[in-house]
C-alpha cells in the first residue's frame, strides 16, 4: 500500500472569496444576468473593467449552477422527430447528402441518396457539383415514378438542410403528396439510416484511396457501389439479405430455408446445441426515432 501523504495544494494564483464574490454579484447585475461569460468580458472590458476569464467565469457560475439558462426568455424547445414505423417497401423514405473528395482542392462533388428503411435499398441517387433543392426535387420525382408511389401512401425524412427545406423541393414533395419528417438541428442521430449508409459507402473496401478527377468518374464509381450495395450486400440490419431481396419480398422464403437448416442441424447432433438456432425470423416492423420504452403504438404510423 503507498503510505505517502497525499498533499492538497491550491494554486498561487487562486481566487479568493471575496474576488470570487465579486465576479458573481457582477454578472448577476441586471445588464449581465441574460449574457454569457463570453459576452460578459468584452463588455467589461469595453467600460475599462478586467475582473475574470472566460473560463473563470464559466467555472464559477456552472459551481453556482447557474449555466443552464441565463435568458429571461425561456429557452428554445426542439421537439423530437414524431416516431414512424414501416411495415412494408415504399412507405418510409430516408434521405441526405454527403461529400465526396475532387483532385481540386477546396472542391467537392455531392452525392444525393435516397433509401428505404424498410428495405434499406437505395432506390435513388446522382453526383452533383453543387447542393441545390431542384436536384433532389428531380431525383425524388424519379423514385416516386420507378417505385409507384400514391400520393399520401409515403414518408420521406431528411435533416434540416437548405436542399431539404429549398422551395422548389417543398413544392415537389406536396405536389407528389409525399408527407415530410425532419431531424432535430445538428443531430445526426435522427437520421440514423442514411448515416450508416453513408459509412458503409466511403468504408468500403473499394472506395477510392484518391480523390475523384471528374463528376462523371464519381458518378461511374458510385452506380458500380449501389448495384453491389443492392444485390449482393448480406445487410446485417435485414438479417443478412440483400436490400433488393428484401424490398420484391424475397427474404421471407430464405429466412426460412436458412431455419430449416439450422433445425435439421440440431437435430443431428444436439449435443452441439446448449441453446435454441439462431433467430432467422423475420423482423416486420422497422421503427425510425422511436420514443424510449415504446416498441409499439407509435405516434405516426405510415399510411398502408
Amino acid at each position: 500500500m503507498d503510505k505517502r501523504i497525499k498533499r492538497k495544494t491550491a494554486p498561487h494564483n487562486k481566487l479568493s472569496t471575496e474576488e470570487e464574490r465579486e465576479i458573481l454579484q457582477i454578472v448577476n447585475e441586471p445588464q449581465y444576468a441574460d449574457a454569457t461569460p463570453a459576452k460578459i468580458v468584452p463588455m467589461l472590458a469595453d467600460r475599462g473593467t478586467y475582473v475574470a476569464s472566460e473560463s473563470t467565469m464559466y467555472r464559477l457560475l456552472r459551481r453556482e449552477n447557474q449555466l443552464k439558462h441565463r435568458s429571461a426568455a425561456s429557452p428554445r424547445a426542439v421537439e423530437r422527430p414524431k416516431p414512424v414505423v414501416a411495415t412494408q417497401p415504399n412507405q418510409v423514405f430516408s434521405w441526405d447528402i454527403t461529400y465526396l473528395m475532387s483532385s481540386i482542392k477546396g472542391k467537392y462533388f455531392y452525392l444525393y441518396l435516397f433509401m428505404d428503411i424498410y428495405s434499406r435499398k437505395i432506390v435513388g441517387y446522382q453526383v452533383y457539383e453543387k447542393e441545390c433543392s431542384e436536384y433532389a426535387s428531380d431525383i425524388l420525382e424519379d423514385v416516386c415514378r420507378k417505385e409507384k408511389i400514391k400520393k399520401d401512401k409515403v414518408i420521406l425524412h431528411s435533416d434540416n438542410g437548405s436542399p431539404m427545406k429549398g422551395a422548389m423541393m417543398l413544392s415537389t414533395l406536396q405536389r407528389l403528396g409525399v408527407v415530410l419528417s425532419f431531424s432535430r438541428p445538428g443531430i445526426s442521430n435522427d437520421n440514423p439510416y442514411s448515416e450508416s449508409l453513408f459509412r458503409t459507402l466511403k468504408y468500403h473496401p473499394i472506395y477510392p484511396f484518391k480523390p475523384f478527377e471528374s463528376v462523371l468518374e464519381a458518378r461511374e464509381w458510385v452506380a458500380n457501389f449501389v448495384s453491389w450495395y443492392n444485390n449482393q450486400h448480406l445487410h446485417s440490419g435485414i438479417k443478412f439479405v440483400t436490400p433488393n431481396q428484401r424490398h420484391l419480398g424475397k427474404d421471407g422464403k430464405i429466412l426460412q430455408k436458412r431455419m430449416q437448416v439450422y433445425e435439421e442441424a440440431k437435430k443431428r447432433n444436439p449435443h452441439r446445441w446448449s441453446r435454441g438456432i439462431r433467430n432467422w425470423k423475420k423482423d416486420c416492423e422497422v421503427h425510425l426515432n422511436p420514443e424510449k420504452g415504446k416498441s409499439s403504438c407509435l405516434e405516426f404510423r405510415a399510411a398502408v
